[in-house]
């Protein structure tokens, strides 16, 4: 029997500001114009999927020259810079330390699944808490070091692949050079983490996918809003109506927020049946 619980966050809007829009100011673009006139046409009429879109006009951005190169040096000072939610950095120790103390035979594992660029993800100070991270990155230019190609695209559907890769145990390092691993087919048993051990928290169009594969498949779903952008919490409000998340709170992580009480509830509850199940099991 499995003994882990897998939390997977998305990150832009989840765990922190739309790093992209952020990153995008911080060198001195016009952020609304970059997505209303340049990624905006590109959707409307030419049928482009939202993720290369942006990738592929900041990439015309980093040639163009106006505003430096993006490097990825850039990208990762950026990264460590990036402002996270309230309680975001102390969130995943809290809910460690609570699993130990009353589950000890359960594993908690952190991952995040996000469409926003790696190298800014990977350089937060919350970086080190995922067991895993896989997000959309670029290729770099060998001699200005500007952003090039985009070599990984984390759109819809493909964020539901990673989560077959933690159900199989598909992770970390050694997997990156086995793409076409995750297809294997694995008896029910043999599952590393079933997605029903699961908990997913999102915000956006993207993670849709996910909420519904998840709650489908017995597992726990959030839907969070940004409280800085309360333009967005209709949106959210949407993946409730549509049955799509379990909840919905602001993205807040502090000890009294009612998100972070909801995720150790889920957390507490889903080590509780693993742990009665395992005594069951053991007979």
């Amino acid at each position: 029997m499995s003994d882990v619980i897998a939390l997977v966050f998305d990150f832009d809007d989840t765990l922190a500001p739309d790093s992209t829009s952020g990153f995008l100011a911080d060198i001195g673009v016009d952020v609304e114009q970059f997505w209303a006139n340049d990624v905006g046409p590109l959707l409307n009429e030419h049928d482009w999927d939202p993720v290369p879109a942006y990738l592929y006009q900041m990439i015309e951005l980093s040639r163009a020259g106006t505003h430096g190169p993006i490097t990825q040096e850039r990208l990762q000072d950026w990264g460590r810079r990036l402002p996270l939610h309230s309680g975001v950095e102390s969130l995943f120790n809290r809910l460690r330390t609570m699993v130990r103390e009353h589950h000890p035979q359960v594993q908690l594992e952190f991952y995040l699944i996000t469409s926003g660029i790696g190298d800014v993800a990977r350089s937060t100070p919350i970086a080190r808490e995922f067991t895993d991270i896989w997000a959309s990155e670029f290729v770099y230019e060998p001699r200005q070091g500007g952003i090039h190609f985009p070599r990984r695209i984390v759109s819809f559907t493909d964020k539901t692949r990673y989560l077959f890769h933690i159900q199989k145990g598909i992770i970390g390092v050694h997997s990156r050079s086995k793409p076409f691993e995750v297809n294997r087919k694995v008896p029910p048993e043999k599952l590393r983490v079933p997605f029903e051990q699961m908990i997913f928290v999102g915000d956006g169009y993207t993670d849709i996918p996910c909420f519904s594969l998840i709650r489908r498949s017995g597992g726990v779903a959030f839907g969070v809003w940004d409280p800085r952008h309360r333009d967005k919490r209709s949106r959210a409000w949407g993946f409730i109506q549509e049955g799509r998340v379990s909840n919905l709170n602001q993205a807040r992580y502090d000890d009294e927020a009612e998100l972070y009480q909801w995720l150790e509830e889920a957390v507490e509850s889903l080590a509780g049946r693993i742990a009665l199940n395992s005594r069951i099991y053991r007979g």
